[in-house]
């Protein structure tokens, strides 16, 4: 009922889907990431006080845009879990060790697109599965389109920057040590940074 007793008749309109960027809408194609220009890092908080970053050095992804229809492109990405590099020898040997990523056994973590979204402007979503140490679990990046150009060799670009969060225990990383004053020596939330460069694929 309305107000005073009116019956209320207003509808809501359903919402308009978001506009595709028209500089993305020309990039229809297949790509493949440029490791020496590409960032995949991730962010640890130690000790309940500061952050500890790392990244992955080695690694394989593609790319599928569709411009006209978002939703339909795709990606995929397979990274080598002894590449991690947080810029201690000692830290990365423990990394690499069975407390955590168990490289011998699973040398790859592996992401493959589910599905993608525009959400307006620049900014897009993309879902996927992502499996470490065996275990694979639905994750959601978001998206930034950087822009698209050639660059001097001729090689036709483009650019993402992206950001995930992720609980490492969902993946069986459970290794931790605890404080004397509370809490837990490296945090269970892991908070991923991308920078994507990637190049399309010859005709």
């Amino acid at each position: 009922m309305g107000l005073f007793g009116r019956k209320n008749t207003a509808t809501v309109a359903p919402a308009a889907p978001a506009a595709v960027n028209p500089d993305l809408a020309a990039l229809t194609g297949d790509y493949t990431l440029d490791p020496s220009h590409t960032t995949l890092g991730f962010t640890a908080r130690h000790a309940m006080v500061t952050n500890v970053k790392g990244a992955f050095q080695e690694f394989e992804g593609t790319l599928h845009l569709d411009g006209s229809d978002p939703s339909r492109s795709t990606a995929s990405l397979d990274i080598k879990m002894a590449s991690v590099d947080t810029g201690s020898a000692d830290r990365d040997a423990h990394l690499k060790g069975p407390d955590f990523f168990d490289v011998e056994n699973h040398p790859v973590m592996t992401f493959r697109s589910t599905g993608a979204e525009a959400l307006g402007g620049d900014d897009y979503r993309i879902t996927g599965d992502l499996t470490i140490l065996g275990t694979t679990r639905p994750i959601t990046i978001d998206l930034e389109f950087n822009g698209a150009a050639k660059d001097p060799f001729g090689n036709e670009r483009v650019g993402f920057e992206g950001k995930a969060e992720l609980l490492r225990s969902d993946y069986g990383l459970t290794w931790n040590a605890a404080l004397e004053t509370g809490g837990m020596l490296v945090s269970d939330k892991i908070k991923l940074h991308f920078d994507l460069s990637a190049i399309r694929n010859a005709a």
